[in-house]
């Protein structure tokens, strides 16, 4: 801790990023068709001239209450030194959710919530740039009882206790070095989502399947949710692309009700998908064991859209996902990812982090490194989203070599985005913006 103990916080910026994707229909599902990646995005600035950056995502219109939010719940940072917040990290992330007025808007969910996730995230940032390591290796070389002390139990300590967490983390403790070894050679297998948006043509899908296997691919994913028929017809048209001994996964996007995605997935059967993602309501977790009991062998995929670990801990309770898709953002940020991660290995469920969205890719790599590293320890039926936009804007972009996740070198969360894109896509005046008709 003594590279971080003199470094304090002096202010916070907050910035509404847009990306104008609606353009060119990346990022379109059955449900949300027309979205521009978005960001509320948080630079947290010290009297060392470190910077801390955060984001979290959105689809474009409604991005300045995220911005709003973390503008409001930055304050609680200022002032501070890095120390007095990483040396109770679980008590700041209360901080930030037990506001007693401010609290009511969630509890724990919605636009503060993931506001209080970009903010946490940035803090993360911070703290790994201090120490000089990527957040993967920062975590995956803290003791267990310092990566157990970030969590908040309240509320999950009845699927997991602080015991069994830190048995799970002191178990991998011995033979990390090990695991270190293969992913720095062989890196983290991927799936690609950005040959099957919903609204890309036959042509495109094909074109996009074809140089994605050039390139190394080996799971695809395809968005459905449109006419039965359509769907059908473009799951087998995406197969007869990849062949059959490659992975096809599905994602309705919320699309359906309990008994139309319980229909639809059994009409889907022919192309094999290997997983349905989010057929119904994110919420409905007594809907998606029903499903998942009725659809099978095909495997049932959710959870980017859970607020928070007590809804991910109802649905690892209830057997209600065959995989845990977290979000980096969507939740209070990296305190609430690692409960998450133990919930589902102590459950038995692969994690495999939703990355369809600005910076996503950049921050879940992270998480699922630490995975694989300290906490569940296999790469079998483990995968990570990737989607090949908008990088570019990235000073530590996502490394991607035949299909697989290469390991960030650069300290930090590799979130911290270019200056000249932060001002080009500045929703306010920002000159991308003023040049669109």
């Amino acid at each position: 801790m003594g590279k971080i103990d003199d470094l304090r916080i002096m202010g916070a910026r907050v910035i509404d990023v847009r990306f104008p994707t609606s353009r060119a229909r990346i990022g379109s599902d059955a449900v949300n068709k027309d979205p521009d990646y978005s960001a509320a995005y948080c630079i947290l600035d010290t009297d060392s001239g470190i910077e801390g950056h955060g984001l979290t995502f959105t689809l474009g219109r409604g991005n300045e209450l995220c911005v709003a939010a973390l503008k409001y719940l930055a304050q609680q940072a200022v002032g501070r030194s890095l120390s007095s917040i990483t040396g109770d990290l679980c008590a700041f992330s209360r901080l930030l959710t037990d506001d007693s007025q401010f609290r009511w808007l969630g509890p724990e969910k919605g636009a503060i919530h993931m506001a209080a996730g970009g903010l946490i995230n940035a803090v993360w940032d911070l703290y790994a740039k201090a120490e000089r390591k990527p957040l993967w290796r920062l975590l995956a070389e803290m003791q267990p009882e310092q990566i157990v002390s970030a969590i908040d139990f309240r509320y999950i300590d009845d699927a997991l206790t602080r015991n069994e967490a830190l048995e799970i983390l002191t178990r991998s403790q011995s033979t990390m070095l090990r695991r270190l070894v293969q992913l720095e050679g062989e890196g983290f297998p991927a799936y690609t989502t950005s040959a099957g948006w919903f609204g890309f043509s036959d042509e495109q899908v094909r074109r996009l399947c074809r140089e994605a296997l050039a390139d190394g691919w080996m799971h695809f994913k395809l968005k459905v949710g449109g006419e039965p028929a359509d769907d059908l017809r473009r799951a087998l048209l995406m197969r007869e692309e990849i062949g059959w001994k490659n992975k096809l996964m599905v994602d309705a996007n919320q699309k359906w009700g309990v008994e139309e995605a319980i229909a639809r997935t059994r009409m889907l059967a022919p192309a094999q998908p290997y997983w349905m993602e989010e057929p119904t309501s994110p919420d409905d977790i007594l809907g998606h064991a029903r499903i998942r009991r009725e659809v099978k062998p095909v495997r049932l995929a959710t959870g980017e859209h859970c607020h928070n670990r007590v809804m991910f801990k109802q649905f690892f309770q209830a057997g209600a996902m065959d995989v845990c898709q977290l979000d980096a953002t969507r939740v209070a940020g990296v305190n609430e990812n690692l409960a998450i991660l133990l919930m589902a290995a102590k459950f038995g469920v692969p994690v495999c982090p939703h990355a369809g969205g600005v910076g996503l890719c950049e921050y879940v790599q992270h998480l699922s490194f630490f995975d694989y590293l300290r906490v569940s320890c296999s790469m079998e039926d483990r995968v990570i989203e990737f989607v090949d936009h908008l990088h570019e804007h990235f000073l530590d972009p996502v490394r991607i070599v035949r299909g697989r996740y290469r390991l960030p070198a650069r300290p930090g969360y590799s979130i911290e985005m270019k200056p000249e894109s932060l001002a080009a896509y500045n929703f306010d005046g920002g000159s991308a913006w003023k040049e669109l008709p």
